[in-house]
């Protein structure tokens, strides 16, 4: 059933869907849901930490074994310092994992050993979203710049001249950093996929532990929505800014 409403409705303002109200409430929503999602993925990954894997192998063990596995040999694994700084790094072909993993041989190791590895399996036969976020990269490293202060010129601009030309440009600037969070859920969904099939189709986990893996890189990629769904808020935001000044 469809209700038509006359009185005011704060979501439908300005002709563009959402209000400037409703996309600060939005923000803060997502904001929240980040800060849970933080908080339950350092609990879960502390929790395996302390659980150690039935392949009693390192994560550094892990890694290579399992790039082997898929006839990968020109990715170096190497450790960085941090905490969950762990990373695959197409340009110097390195799967590099944070210290806590690298000389590890707990579950969250080897689950997150495996999903960088993942990565490299994606980058080497050429995973189309990959290929997709790897040209998008130096064009959000340039809009990511200067969005913002683009927007503040062409609000400026608009109070003098009318013209809202310029806030569209900044805007545009802006979706291209959402776009890139979008594209960015494919590759992590799927580098996780890939860890888990691997892990257990090698014999690396089975039963409660390859579970145990699902769940911290589950709770991983949730990290990365949570992370489109702020860049989307943040898009819907500084449109409904622009729309409240015209």
């Amino acid at each position: 059933m469809i209700h038509i409403f006359s009185s005011y409705n704060p979501y439908m303002d300005y002709g563009m869907g959402l209000s400037y109200s409703a996309a600060i409430v939005l923000m803060v929503i997502v904001a929240i849901a980040g800060m849970v999602v933080q908080a339950r993925l350092k609990g879960v990954m502390a929790k395996y930490s302390a659980v150690s894997a039935p392949a009693g192998m390192s994560g550094k063990e892990i890694a290579e074994k399992m790039l082997h596995d898929h006839g990968i040999y020109n990715v170096q694994v190497t450790h960085v310092q941090g905490h969950l700084t762990d990373h695959f790094n197409p340009v110097t072909m390195t799967v590099n994992l944070s210290d806590d993993v690298y000389f590890s041989h707990s579950v969250t190791a080897a689950a997150v050993a495996a999903h960088e590895c993942g990565h490299a399996v994606q980058h080497a036969t050429g995973y189309a979203p990959v290929r997709l976020r790897s040209q998008l990269v130096p064009w959000v490293n340039f809009s990511s710049s200067i969005a913002t202060w683009v927007i503040v010129l062409g609000i400026a601009l608009m109070s003098a001249t009318g013209s809202a030309l310029l806030c569209w440009i900044g805007i545009a600037l802006v979706a291209m950093s959402a776009l890139f969070a979008i594209v960015t859920l494919p590759v992590e969904y799927n580098a996780s996929d890939r860890a888990i099939a691997w892990l257990k189709s090698s014999g690396m986990m089975q039963g409660a532990e390859l579970d145990n893996a699902r769940e911290a890189l589950d709770w991983a990629a949730r990290t990365y929505l949570v992370a489109a769904l702020s860049a989307i808020a943040t898009l819907l935001y500084y449109v409904s800014l622009i729309m409240r000044r015209k």
